[in-house]
């Protein structure tokens, strides 16, 4: 990996083209009726985001395996609900929408020719590709995400937020350390311990039972953190009422596990790429051909227009 400079922008990229997809009528097709939604709210969303955010670099971070198998063998139910097909041999298959499931290759097609790096690295998630950028980073760095997940990484003194959309990426909600001690009473490293202590039922993670956002919340306001809660736990002293140390300890070998499969990685092996916004198309045959196909039109000219093509 190169040396990052500048401000960083990382770009959660299923997240951003579930929302495009969602956000932008299927009636956005190519000029043989293929729907190309997805694609250009995509492109529209990047725009935006240089537009509005002035990044020196940016990086496209993908699922190259969107259900690692180290984190199911700790935690079997982890995404289990959205696997449409198990496969022994690589990645399951995750269940997308039919008509999104090709516009993928495409935005993959695009991004590569504009020249905005695209990485994802086989056995991790786009969230451990950004969470290694991040602990590489030496300059400010923008999170793009509608997941929450992500939050854990936020710290004011290195100058890392995390962006989430709110409406597109028009309305983005700026993610602090400020902002997530209002909301969660936690900061940016403890909101990874209140997830767990929490659990979330959209990646099939179980959490303690009876111990919901509140409780987590108090309880790592009381103990610091979530080795500080378990110490409690063994501790007679310690200010938990009888329900909370029954279900701390019966939860004991799901925590035992769990931060490991919540907590982003920061050691992902991350290719050498050239991270810088492009000034002007890496391919721009290959680009054109792609408008043409695709018929990506304005929603193109206009990102190509913000990064100054």
């Amino acid at each position: 990996m190169r040396d990052v400079t500048g401000r960083l922008m990382l770009l959660d990229t299923a997240s951003l083209y579930f929302r495009a997809y969602f956000g932008v009528p299927e009636s956005v097709r190519a000029p043989d009726g293929t729907p190309v939604n997805a694609v250009r709210g995509l492109l529209e969303f990047i725009d935006r985001l240089v537009r509005d955010h002035h990044p020196d670099q940016l990086v496209a971070c993908m699922d190259a395996d969107w259900r690692p198998q180290w984190r199911v063998e700790l935690i079997p139910s982890y995404k289990a609900h959205r696997v449409a097909e198990e496969h022994a041999a690589g990645p399951d298959e995750e269940e997308v929408p039919d008509t999104l499931s090709p516009q993928v290759p495409v935005i993959e097609a695009v991004l590569d020719a504009l020249g905005i790096a695209r990485v994802g690295v086989e056995g991790y998630e786009a969230d451990d590709v950004i969470g290694t950028f991040t602990a590489r980073a030496t300059g400010p760095v923008d999170i793009v995400t509608g997941d929450r997940d992500l939050y854990q990484l936020v710290d004011d003194g290195r100058g890392i937020r995390v962006l989430y959309p709110l409406k597109g990426v028009g309305t983005l909600q700026l993610t602090d350390e400020s902002w997530l001690r209002e909301k969660y009473g936690v900061d940016g490293r403890g909101y990874a311990d209140l997830a767990t202590l929490r659990g979330d039922p959209s990646d099939g993670l179980p959490g303690v039972p009876g111990v919901g956002e509140k409780t987590a919340a108090k309880l790592l306001a009381e103990f610091g953190d979530l080795a500080g809660v378990l110490a409690a736990v063994d501790d007679p002293r310690a200010r938990l009422t009888p329900t909370q140390r029954k279900r701390l300890t019966e939860a004991r070998p799901y925590l035992a596990v769990a931060p490991k499969v919540v907590r982003v990685a920061d050691d992902v092996p991350l290719p050498e790429v050239d991270t810088a916004v492009p000034a002007g198309p890496r391919d721009p045959a290959a680009l054109e051909s792609l408008a043409a196909r695709w018929g990506l039109g304005g929603s193109l000219q206009r990102l190509l227009a913000t990064l100054g093509v």
